[in-house]
């Protein structure tokens, strides 16, 4: 039953953990470019490999 409790707390401690980078990456600008993630499929970045011989 110890283990349980062990469990438990290092599950919250964990989620603690996340929380608080959610709202760290939040505080700093990380989701402010909505544009750009469903523009980007439409460029072309791939770079034709050549043809071996």
């Amino acid at each position: 039953m110890n283990i349980l409790y062990f469990l438990i707390g290092c599950s919250v401690f964990l989620a603690l953990i996340f929380l608080f980078a959610f709202f760290w990456a939040m505080k700093n600008g990380q989701n402010d470019d909505t544009y750009t993630p469903g523009v980007r499929i439409l460029f072309d970045d791939d770079i034709p490999k050549e043809v071996k011989k």
